[in-house]
């Protein structure tokens, strides 16, 4: 996470910058090293120069991978904001993929609940959003395409629970996602009082409370199914966690030292400015 979150926009990585952060973050020299070069092994980063002087380059592929993460976030804000109501359908995945490709079958399965399904039963999954591009493109790279069926529905039911809202209780854990998301806003807090505040934050200062607050956000949200607010208790925890970071990354922008922003720290300030620009009291008013 600290070093994707320091891909800057030509997507390099300065090692004299990662490892200031890292040391801030409490992380040892050492522990940024061997990260860097299972990084490399992995063929996610390339590699040139050597200690604080070396610089990464991120491949293609993690740069693009970088792009779901930003789609999710953007959308879950249009759903606090009420732009993005749930529309009753619920799209469905199955997938029977044979023992010997055990690891597509293993992969396909784990990017389903990445990607905020639920199990119904062996082999079938649901979700609120549609979803279908996402999982036909990690089927197709799995080699799985042919083992996968889409389907829509209204009409879910699962035991006696019909109910949308009974089914959502009963398919995902609300209190823990709810419960991470109560962390992130406990994290948050703090650092909105320290960038809205007066005093001076350097520019890895700033850089540190970027990766925090990115790192957070990352586990509150990974395992969020993100589902609609009318399936979701009221208040929910993830939209007021979501307004504190906004709050943040919006001083965050604010702050001197913008120009050469990380990606991360520059798609996040553009997805939070996009929010505030909806908001309207008639929205934000909104049970």
């Amino acid at each position: 996470m600290l070093v994707h979150a320091l891909i800057r926009e030509d997507g390099s990585v300065g090692a004299d910058e990662l490892y200031t952060v890292a040391n801030t973050l409490g992380m040892s020299d050492q522990q940024v090293r061997l990260c860097v070069k299972r990084l490399v092994a992995e063929g996610r980063f390339t590699h040139e120069g050597r200690g604080r002087k070396a610089v990464l380059h991120a491949t293609g592929d993690t740069t693009r991978a970088l792009a779901p993460n930003v789609d999710f976030l953007r959308h879950a804000f249009r759903q606090d904001a009420g732009l993005a109501p749930w529309d009753g359908v619920w799209h469905l995945a199955a997938f029977a993929v044979p023992e010997s490709a055990r690891t597509a079958r293993d992969a396909l399965r784990e990017t389903l609940v990445h990607l905020g399904g639920a199990p119904l039963q062996g082999g079938l999954y649901v979700c609120a959003n549609a979803w279908e591009p996402y999982v036909e493109e990690a089927a197709r790279r799995l080699g799985a395409l042919d083992a996968l069926t889409l389907l829509t529905t209204t009409d879910l039911r699962r035991g006696d629970a019909q109910e949308p809202a009974e089914l959502a209780r009963r398919l995902w854990s609300l209190p823990e996602i709810a419960d991470r998301y109560h962390r992130l806003s406990r994290v948050a807090r703090p650092r909105l009082a320290r960038l809205t505040g007066p005093a001076e934050l350097s520019p890895s200062a700033l850089l540190t409370i970027a990766v925090e607050l990115a790192a957070e956000l990352t586990r509150a949200m990974e395992p969020d199914p993100l589902l609609p607010p009318q399936l979701l208790p009221q208040p929910w925890a993830g939209a007021q966690a979501r307004e504190l970071i906004a709050r943040c990354w919006a001083a965050l922008h604010e702050r001197e030292g913008a120009e050469a922003r990380p990606v991360l720290f520059r798609l996040y300030a553009d997805i939070t400015r996009e929010a505030a620009d909806r908001a309207t009291p008639s929205v934000t008013g909104a049970p």
